[in-house]
């Protein structure tokens, strides 16, 4: 199974199924001599699992258990390989889909391409994998943070509820005072409201995260193949769920005139405006990097949906399991992993 490793110089390999015994993966191309803060790691990992009442029942503790890449608390320079127990498993809520395939999931595709899949949980195709991805992540942030670089999303969408305000009038340290990763109390309290109505009908619904890079340094990005932009889209798009990526001002672009959305560069190399995003040519230019990923609504629904039988057989059911009423909050830690992750190899390849 190709598809499975991300970065050139910092590299990062996932592995394990929803509801095997353990997810985990291994960091290649990490530094020597770093001092990992723990802490650091496990907060992401808490800001992941679920929390809000619209959110899975399945509760993981996410013990993390380090196998390598690791001597007296600091960095070896060798690949870093950890695991994550998964110990909140229902498995039996799913054996009657080992004959079904779900609408909109990967049930089908999966038994297509291997001729064989993990219909547990959806297996390797459900987000529980995603929680390697923060732990990766966070060892990212900590090789960025010493060079000014911090990495922040927000949820700024949940259904038709949109917070419309630029993330430069917003206090982003306020995300956190909310279930939801939303800056705005006032827009918060409306999507929890939505969620609320949504989860009453049995149904789902999606949204937008929206990310900020401070203090990339100019430069970082390795046309053109690898536009820095491009990196970014890969890897936000590899999330579970995510249907839509733009930065900068983005698909507003296509409406807009040339001369309304050029970024003058002054005599003293202060930009103007930001239309690009911070980025140009495929290359940080040094100012704020912003981005948005959209997601769609999760698939499982607690109504009855049409199934279809390995047999080709039609039936109406009712899935059941334990699913998010919207992935949005919860995929924040996650954007914030994966950018992490391309801007510490973009500066590793960039040094």
């Amino acid at each position: 199974m190709a598809g499975n490793v991300i970065g050139t110089l910092f590299r990062f390999t996932s592995f394990g199924e929803s509801h095997g015994s353990h997810i985990g993966g291994v960091v290649d191309g990490c530094p020597s001599n770093m001092v990992l803060d723990m802490d650091k790691i496990a907060d992401d990992l808490s800001r992941r699992r679920p929390k809000a009442r619209f959110s899975t029942s399945r509760v993981e503790e996410d013990r993390l258990h380090f196998l390598s890449g690791l001597y007296e608390g600091k960095t070896l320079g060798t690949p870093i390989a950890f695991i994550i127990e998964n110990a909140s498993q229902h498995s039996a809520d799913y054996e009657w889909l080992r004959d079904c395939y779900r609408p909109s999931h990967a049930d089908y595709t999966y038994q297509m391409k291997y001729g064989v899949r993990d219909h547990r949980g959806g297996g390797r195709a459900s987000a529980r994998e995603t929680a390697a991805r923060v732990v990766a992540g966070s060892i990212a942030k900590q090789i960025i943070e010493p060079y000014g670089m911090t990495v922040e999303a927000y949820t700024s969408q949940i259904g038709d509820i949109v917070l419309a305000n630029h993330y430069t009038s917003l206090d982003l340290s306020k995300r956190d005072a909310n279930e939801l990763y939303c800056p705005d109390a006032d827009v918060a309290g409306r999507m929890m409201n939505l969620l609320g109505e949504v989860q009453k009908d049995g149904d789902t619904v999606g949204g937008v995260v929206t990310c900020v890079i401070k203090g990339c340094p100019i430069g970082l990005g390795e046309p053109v193949f690898d536009r820095l932009q491009a990196a970014l889209a890969a890897a936000m798009m590899s999330i579970p769920s995510a249907k839509g990526f733009d930065y900068g001002f983005g698909f507003g672009m296509a409406a807009m005139r040339g001369s309304r959305c050029l970024d003058v560069l002054d005599a003293d190399f202060s930009f103007r405006s930001n239309h690009s995003g911070g980025i140009q040519g495929g290359i940080a230019n040094g100012e704020d990097i912003f981005f948005r990923v959209a997601f769609k609504p999760i698939a499982s629904l607690a109504m009855e949906v049409p199934l279809t039988a390995v047999d080709g057989t039609m039936m109406t059911k009712k899935i059941g399991g334990r699913h998010d009423v919207c992935q949005v909050p919860r995929a924040v830690p996650v954007v914030e992993a994966m950018a992490a992750m391309v801007l510490a190899d973009m500066l590793l390849m960039a040094r």
